[in-house]
């Protein structure tokens, strides 16, 4: 017998991810800098380490409900609800494995075969593939000039070019990675005049929420709770990205029909990281400040030694990303630019290219890190643009 797909062609079609395939290549490279991925350089907060110890002890080890244990599913709605003004119960709550997991649950949820999601650019490669991957069609649109932010009328514009296919969700992430921007209260309700029109899903990745500097964050779904996909985790919030702790909350007949596709793809989140998120949510609330001051120092250091050697920074309103263009002498080649970067001043960067329409010519600079490394990088950059 001769098997006629040996393959998921919707798997064959999507590829690794270049960041991640970029960065294992510059690590070998002796003294190289990476502000590459989006690693928090601090170490989660003690008291949640300390109840992930107790819960161990507590033999915390065994299966959950699917969606997590009612607690952390009540801290959680409380947590985000106070934060946002949101008005979530616990039962729209699922606890997910990581934001990632939230996504694609998210995304499996609501696509049928040939649905199309609107994407705008430039954004963290993810959403894509795992909308192929699910059956589903991607239609970008490219905001880098609009201040990578999606207007309503672009918006408008998009909807209206694809009337006659079916459009079933919005992917908005803010603030972004990779730019570090964001949208104001005003903007986004703006945006939700057309979107309530539309009627379509609006898949919200707010994960970096808790880390926007020029205003206070607000959540599209503030506006419009039955349309709004919200995800949320800890990973940046309160530096657990290795305990893979995250939230996918929407109004009940979504809830109803996602914790099916969560159940059969992962059963439940871990029971003892449940007990740490729990910990985080509760007494943690305030985790992020610390962190968020320092990233903000780092933010306006970076940014002006990128600017003095000739880099134009799009405004970095939150998240730890800059993303800036290219110095004009260069040309507007990303892949090029990191790649001779990295071997001839040790600096690994992620060319813009990797985040799709709009991102070639810039690159994008992670700050999560020391601010010993970030003076040292910048000083290795402003050389390397000086000899170049």
């Amino acid at each position: 017998m001769v098997l006629k797909h040996k393959f998921n062609q919707q798997i064959e079609k999507v590829a690794i991810s270049d960041i991640r395939q970029f960065d294992t290549e510059v690590s070998e490279i002796p003294g190289i800098i990476k502000l590459t991925l989006g690693e928090p350089d601090f170490n989660t907060p003690e008291h949640v380490k300390q109840a992930a110890v107790e819960a161990i002890n507590d033999d915390q080890s065994h299966y959950t409900p699917n969606p997590g244990i009612p607690a952390l599913r009540e801290a959680a709605a409380k947590y985000y609800n106070e934060k946002f003004k949101l008005q979530y119960r616990p039962e729209q709550v699922i606890a997910t494995i990581g934001a990632t997991e939230a996504i694609a649950t998210a995304l499996q949820t609501v696509l049928n075969p040939e649905d199309v999601v609107l994407v705008p650019t430039p954004v963290f490669p993810i959403y894509i593939p795992i909308t192929e991957i699910n059956h589903g069609q991607c239609v970008t649109i490219d905001t880098s000039t609009d201040n990578f932010v999606l207007t309503p009328e672009k918006l408008r514009e998009t909807l209206e070019a694809n009337k006659n296919r079916n459009v079933k969700a919005l992917v908005l992430v803010y603030p972004s990675n990779p730019t570090g921007v964001t949208y104001s209260r005003k903007e986004l309700q703006e945006l939700a005049a057309v979107l309530k029109e539309s009627g379509i899903w609006i898949l919200c990745d707010e994960v970096y929420a808790e880390l926007s500097y020029s205003e206070e964050h607000t959540s599209l779904a503030e506006f419009l709770p039955d349309q709004v996909l919200f995800v949320a985790g800890l990973s940046k919030s309160h530096a657990m990205t290795g305990w893979r702790m995250g939230f996918l909350m929407g109004p009940d007949d979504f809830v109803e029909q996602a914790v099916k596709a969560h159940q059969y793809m992962v059963t439940a989140p871990t029971d003892n990281v449940q007990y740490a998120a729990l910990e985080a949510l509760t007494n943690g609330q305030e985790d992020s400040l610390a962190m968020k001051k320092q990233y903000l120092a780092r933010r306006d250091f970076l940014t002006a030694k990128l600017e003095a050697c000739g880099f134009k920074v799009a405004s970095p309103d939150g998240a730890f990303y800059l993303f800036a263009k290219i110095p004009s002498k260069f040309g507007t080649d990303s892949w090029n630019f990191v790649r001779s970067l990295a071997k001839n001043a040790r600096v690994a960067l992620i060319p813009g290219a990797s985040f799709g329409p709009g991102g070639e010519g810039y690159v994008r600079i992670s700050y999560a890190a020391s601010m010993e490394e970030l003076a040292q990088a910048a000083e290795r950059i402003s050389e390397y643009v000086k000899k170049n």
